[in-house]
Parts: C-alpha cells; sequence; structure tokens
C-alpha cells in the first residue's frame, strides 16, 4: 500500500513522576507524506520515543489529534496489520524460539501467506547482510544483527508506514549504510518513513530533519 501517511495535530503527553507531571509531549504537530524519509533528532528525553509510541497506538494522547492520509484516512493504528504501519523499536521485539528467517516472515505468517513472501524475506536480509544467519535464534546473533532482522521484518510487507526509534543504533558504517540504503529504497517505492535518530548518517539520508527539544518539534536549526 503506498500514498499514505502519518499527521499528528496538537499533541499532547504527560506522565506522572513523583508529585509533579511531566510533559513528554507539549503540542507537536506533524507530518509524514508517503515517499519521504523524514529524521527525528534531539538529546534523550525529548520526547521522540513518546511521539512513535502515540503514532503506533502504544499510548494514547492526552489530547490533539493522530490521523492518517490517503488509503489509511479514518483508521486507527489499533486496526492496522504489518502492511499498513510497521515499527522497529529500540526493543527490537524479536521471538526468542524462532530463528532470524521466521522472525522475519512473522508479519507474512499473521496473515496466512509466509510461504509467498519467503523470497522476499530472503532478499531482505540478504540485502542488509543476515541472510548466512537465516537458521540462528536471536540469542545466537549480536544486537546489531538482531536490529537488522528487526528492520527486514518491519519491510517485508511493503508498509504504508514505517516507524523507526533509533534503527543504527547497534551497527558500525558499513552495516548502517545497508540499513538505511533499504530504508530509503522502502520511501521511494512509497512508504512514508519517520525516524528516531542520534545518528548522523541516517540525517544525512532523510529528506526532512526536525528537532526534538522538551516535548517541542521545530526544525533543525544546527547540524
Amino acid at each position: 500500500m503506498t500514498g499514505a501517511g502519518v499527521v499528528a495535530d496538537s499533541l499532547v503527553k504527560t506522565y506522572a513522576r513523583g508529585a509533579r507531571p511531566v510533559t513528554a509531549l507539549a503540542g507537536v504537530d506533524l507530518a509524514v507524506a508517503g515517499g519521504e524519509v523524514v529524521a527525528l533528532v534531539g538529546p534523550s528525553g525529548s520526547g521522540k520515543s513518546t511521539l512513535l509510541a502515540l503514532l503506533c497506538g502504544w499510548e494514547s494522547p492526552d489530547s490533539g489529534v493522530l490521523s492518517y492520509t490517503g488509503p489509511l484516512a479514518g483508521r486507527r493504528p489499533e486496526t492496522l496489520g504489518w502492511s499498513e504501519l510497521a515499527l522497529v523499536p529500540q526493543a527490537l521485539g524479536l521471538v526468542a524460539d524462532l530463528p532470524l528467517a521466521d522472525n522475519v516472515l512473522l508479519p507474512a505468517r499473521l496473515r496466512g501467506d509466509a510461504a509467498a513472501a519467503g523470497p522476499r524475506a530472503g532478499d531482505l536480509m540478504a540485502g542488509v547482510g543476515i541472510g548466512h544467519l537465516a537458521g540462528r535464534y536471536p540469542h545466537e546473533t549480536s544486537l546489531g544483527e538482531q536490529q537488522r532482522a528487526a528492520v527486514a521484518r518491519a519491510l517485508l510487507l511493503h508498509p504504508a508506514v514505517l516507524l523507526a526509534d533509533e534503527p543504527t543504533a547497534h551497527q558500525d558504517r558499513g552495516h548502517a549504510d545497508r540499513l538505511l540504503d533499504a530504508l530509503v529504497a522502502a520511501a521511494r517505492a512509497g512508504t512514508a518513513v519517520l525516524l528516531a535518530t542520534h545518528d548522523e548518517q541516517a540525517l544525512d539520508r532523510a529528506d526532512r530533519v526536525l528537532a526534538m527539544r522538551d516535548g517541542r518539534l521545530g526544525p533543525r536549526t544546527s547540524p
């Protein structure tokens, strides 16, 4: 599915920590269209991960509106499958008792067409440098290899919207380039890609870079 995007309108999110509430998002406006890569940069605790959690439906805003555009207009995140909304979380979320190939194929297995998706899974794994690890379990691989499997899993079904939290955090420069190549290729095929990152390599590959600080989002003013 292509041509879809995600829109945040005045999203506010606060958390209770002790006697004083902490504002994680303070009225965030954001639009990511199909076909573009948008990067969020900002210090730890600035609200990047909270924003992704709201955009994927893991959490609900205190106020503001989350919506999708194009073929996903009117849908709620909890109704979307992996071909519509895919996520690469910092925790990666691989299934410990499945080998990497089955982890990558999991979105297709959930909708009943794992066999048809097999060749694409193999191509994605080879493209990010883990094709030779197809039969290994997560605990038998490095954190960087697990992260590459999580990115391949997210890309498997050509998602309309892809959200990735620090997707190159555990990669050396060469493997980061391979992951970014795959994410940019997805965007050029129509996926709306939003990355939260500290990685200058990723920022250099993005179509737009936005900065978060103290729960507010704006243009990046300096490298």
